[in-house]
């Protein structure tokens, strides 16, 4: 395993954390917005529609997997830059 990739990992892992509050707190504005609600369906929640849920679940999966590729590649970018060399 080369080293960058190594001394990558710690940095990767903090990254994913805070990639994970990010899109969180992006979520739920975004669904303050959809549903005019406060809070997001969950998937066993009873009172909530097929429709909301499934809606909830695609609008959260779609920002999650934005800001984690974001992050992943200003991370990445961040380590070459400091590095010289490509952490992947």
């Amino acid at each position: 395993m080369k080293a960058s990739k190594i001394a990558y990992r710690p940095v990767g892992l903090a990254l994913g954390a805070v990639s994970g509050m990010v899109a969180g707190a992006a979520f739920k504005q975004v669904w303050k917005i959809v549903e005019g609600e406060g809070d997001a369906p969950s998937a066993t929640d009873e009172d909530r529609s097929w429709r909301q849920i499934l809606i909830a679940a695609a609008i959260q999966g779609a920002i999650f997997s934005v800001v984690k590729a974001a992050v992943d590649r200003s991370g990445a970018v961040a380590t070459r830059r400091m590095t010289g060399t490509w952490p992947g």
